[in-house]
């Protein structure tokens, strides 16, 4: 790499630590380029189009820890009786390859993760990289550096969240919030990934959200913020997902690179053609990728399942398996298993497989 008096300059206020990326993730329209090419080039399924989509896993809990005393010990290994951030990770990465093998392109990791219960109405729990003024908090940051590392070797692009409800709470108040969104953004810059794409909020239409500028009437803002931060000329693509079934609004959909939606809660496979349809039929919808990244909903072995139906509306579409705390389920409750070790996981993905050719 060339570095001009400009990017020694840069490096001046914040090291780069690391080269450009090999894999770089880019937007032509309503598809998804990798390294300039769409992804699943020249690939249909059963008539419907696959090439531009982007198949993706939620595994939000990949650099999960918990600071309360009191909750940490729920989340422990069978084997050794403790909870263990630093292993939670080592076995993410050992698991990416196969996720990549089987033609999963993206998944999505939050900085506040998720319910650790897989849902949840109370979250005492303490598992936010964020300080209570939005500044990052270093161990989650080299744990997070890891997995972005070995996604870029693998050439897939993760979906980094900066927000889980419940969680924001940690953050004293709206300036709080804005620095978080920044400070992701130019960590994300600085280190020189181009395979990463922003979700600024899971959910930013749930109730429990404390903050009025994560809800959506206003999260507009922090989307243009994070779309509007620059490193070296260099931005991310930027979005925010709604509650299961829900249409982002006009202004998220004005503000957005893509659309992110969930099908939580959609137990009729044709609503999820409905939302796709609605969403593009929205008069603030230009030309963009439609993404489903968080489907509980599986029928794997059935011609009408969720996943089906998005891919039938050309959208993207992700598996959400939500699982329980005993190290042999789901990918969202800790202790993860992050191996295909359970029949619905191994039966996502050889369909995923099957779909994307691989």
């Amino acid at each position: 790499m060339k570095f001009t008096r400009r990017c020694l300059l840069a490096t001046a206020a914040a090291p780069v630590l690391r080269a450009a990326g090999k894999t770089t993730i880019a937007i032509r329209q309503d598809q998804f380029l990798l390294n300039g090419k769409p992804t699943y080039a020249g690939r249909t399924f059963e008539g419907m189009k696959i090439e531009g989509l982007l198949m993706n896993t939620r595994m939000v809990q990949g650099i999960f820890d918990d600071e309360n005393p009191e909750t940490v010990s729920r989340w422990k290994y069978p084997d050794t009786g403790k909870w263990d951030a630093e292993r939670n990770t080592r076995e993410f990465l050992a698991a990416m390859p196969e996720w990549r093998k089987h033609g999963v392109l993206s998944f999505t990791i939050c900085l506040q993760g998720g319910s650790p219960e897989g849902y949840s109405k109370l979250q005492p729990w303490h598992n936010s990289a964020y300080r209570s003024d939005g500044t990052i908090k270093a161990p989650y940051l080299k744990r997070l550096e890891k997995i972005l590392d070995r996604a870029d070797a693998l050439g897939m692009a993760p979906i980094v969240g900066c927000f889980y409800f419940g969680q924001d709470q940690r953050l004293d108040g709206e300036k709080a919030v804005r620095n978080a969104v920044e400070q992701t953004v130019r960590w994300i810059l600085t280190k020189g990934y181009r395979n990463v794409i922003l979700e600024v909020a899971n959910e930013c239409d749930n109730r429990s959200y404390d903050l009025d500028i994560i809800r959506p009437n206003r999260i507009d803002e922090l989307i243009l913020l994070a779309r509007g931060t620059k490193v070296d000329g260099r931005g991310l693509l930027v979005g925010t997902s709604f509650n299961g079934g829900r249409v982002p609004t006009a202004n998220v959909v004005a503000a957005s690179d893509f659309i992110l939606m969930h099908g939580n809660g959609v137990k009729d496979p044709n609503r999820i053609r409905e939302m796709v349809q609605e969403v593009r039929k929205h008069p603030t919808y230009r030309p963009m990728p439609v993404l489903f990244n968080e489907d509980d909903h599986f029928d794997f072995d059935q011609p009408s399942n969720n996943m089906r139906s998005a891919l039938s509306a050309y959208a993207s579409w992700g598996y959400f398996d939500p699982g329980k705390n005993d190290y042999s389920d789901g990918y969202q409750c800790p202790p993860v298993n992050w191996g295909l070790n359970t029949a619905r996981k191994r039966q996502f993905f050889e369909l995923t497989k099957w779909v994307t050719g691989g």
